[in-house]
């Protein structure tokens, strides 16, 4: 039986099994009900992004809730992130957002986070999906008045404010935000004009369906040309939930998560606020980032991919730095969770303070070509049930030895098997990727 959370949360069509009403509703009482017997107050934090979904499925879920016997409080629309320090800041017992995160608007998701504002155990998720599956029909509709607190705003504002810790801009300071039309649409840009910067928004008038519409950190072209056209110092893409970042530099190159956790790693040492000489990533995380932070006494720690995996291994191995790169980035010493504002602003902090252009803070780090493959597949079965699929495996990684590197896993959010091959020769890298495709298609292939 496939597992309904993935590596973050259950995501998948809106109005379709598992994120159809009913279900949704059974969720929300599942939740009480694992609260009460753990022993918590029934209480809980809910936040979503800006999918016209967001709305029905806030309603069910507060109904199922409130009909348990809990209570459930709005924060309203707001970043991932926000909804993990404010549960843990204002004591409630589990926090929810509902977010497909990058997806287009027709998906939706549901992500619950402990009373300490990290995502729940697997333990947990099985609780919750053992009583999903047991949950009868419904099929009234219930509607809850919902009505968001302001206040959680305005809180984490402040919080994302008092982590820039310079007084005064040196000169001005010119920063493109593309908002994805997601959770980050008006907070983010509030945000850094208070900080002093001359900001331009794109993608910040979300209409329920436009979220992550060719805008974003998936799309960051269109704010890689407006960059170069404005003579920007900097562009930052969001996700529709803002969890993550991903940069333009004033040439109009994008960067990633590598690139983050490059320059911030050796700005945190160097100001000794690095707890620990390793930084943790993924298997996605490019080889050239291995060997440049290996270069400054640092050592990478891969994990599998999925940002609540990089948390708990900085937890296991005490580092306070790691993230994927995709753009999630953590610092755990101010959040459990990514957070692209939060980034944001460290990244910026790192800029003002070294007196360089984004292209000049990453000197140092070359990244290795990397060739990135997604097989639709019909359903996820362990390669391992299939030897040509295992044998190819060990081919190409036989091929590649100590110049190259390959990772074949499924995706945790779609229907998909996805491919990272990097090394020297890229036109070797695309054959490999090709051939590995191909065997996934013919025995997983949709």
């Amino acid at each position: 039986m496939e597992k309904l959370f993935g590596t973050d949360g259950i995501r998948g069509v809106a109005g379709e099994y598992p994120l159809d009403y009913s279900s949704v509703y059974a969720l929300g009482k599942a939740l009480i009900s694992l609260l009460q017997e753990k022993g918590h107050e029934p209480k809980v934090l809910i936040g979503r992004d800006t999918r016209e979904s967001g709305i029905w499925l806030e309603k069910a879920l507060f109904a199922g809730i409130e009909d348990k016997g809990g209570e459930a409080v709005s924060a309203g629309v707001i970043p991932t992130s926000a909804i993990s320090l404010l549960t843990k800041k204002y004591s409630f017992s589990a926090g929810i957002v509902i977010s497909a995160s990058h997806n287009p608007y027709h998906d939706n998701g549901i992500k619950v986070f402990s009373s300490g504002g990290m995502k729940i155990s697997d333990e947990w998720e099985k609780n919750l999906e053992k009583a999903l599956r047991k949950s009868p029909k419904t099929t009234q509709k219930e509607k809850a008045k919902i009505h968001p607190h302001p206040a959680f705003h305005q809180d984490y504002i402040d919080f994302l404010k008092s982590q820039f810790s310079l007084k005064k801009l040196p000169r001005k300071i010119k920063v493109v935000l593309d908002c994805a039309n997601g959770a980050s649409f008006s907070i983010a840009p509030q945000v850094l004009s208070d900080l002093g910067f001359e900001v331009i928004t794109l993608n910040d008038s979300p209409n329920g369906h436009n979220i992550n519409e060719n805008c974003g950190s998936l799309y960051p072209l269109n704010l890689a040309k407006k960059v170069v056209d404005t003579q920007a110092d900097l562009g930052i893409a969001f996700d529709g939930d803002a969890d993550r970042a991903v940069w333009i530099d004033e040439k109009g190159k994008i960067l990633n998560g590598d690139h983050t956790l490059f320059v911030l790693s050796r700005f945190m040492k160097e100001k000794g606020r690095l707890k620990s000489n390793d930084i943790v990533a993924t298997t996605m995380s490019n080889l050239g980032l291995e060997k440049a932070l290996a270069k400054y006494g640092l050592k990478l720690v891969r994990t599998q991919v999925g940002d609540k995996y990089v948390l708990e291994e900085m937890i296991k191995i005490k580092a306070n730095l790691g993230g994927e790169q995709s753009g999630h980035t953590i610092f755990l010493d101010d959040c459990p969770t990514g957070d692209g504002i939060l980034t944001s602003i460290k990244w910026l902090e790192v800029m003002v303070e070294s007196n360089l252009p984004p292209s000049n803070m990453v000197d140092g780090f070359e990244e290795y070509p990397q060739v990135l493959r997604n097989v639709p597949v019909r359903k996820k079965i362990d390669f391992k049930q299939f030897p040509e699929i295992v044998k190819t495996i060990e081919h190409i990684k036989n091929q590649l030895k100590a110049s190259g590197r390959m990772e074949v896993r499924f995706s945790g959010t779609e229907p998909l098997a996805r491919i990272m091959i990097e090394g020297k020769d890229k036109n070797l890298l695309e054959h490999f990727s090709q051939e590995m495709a191909l065997v996934i298609n013919k025995y997983l292939g949709d």
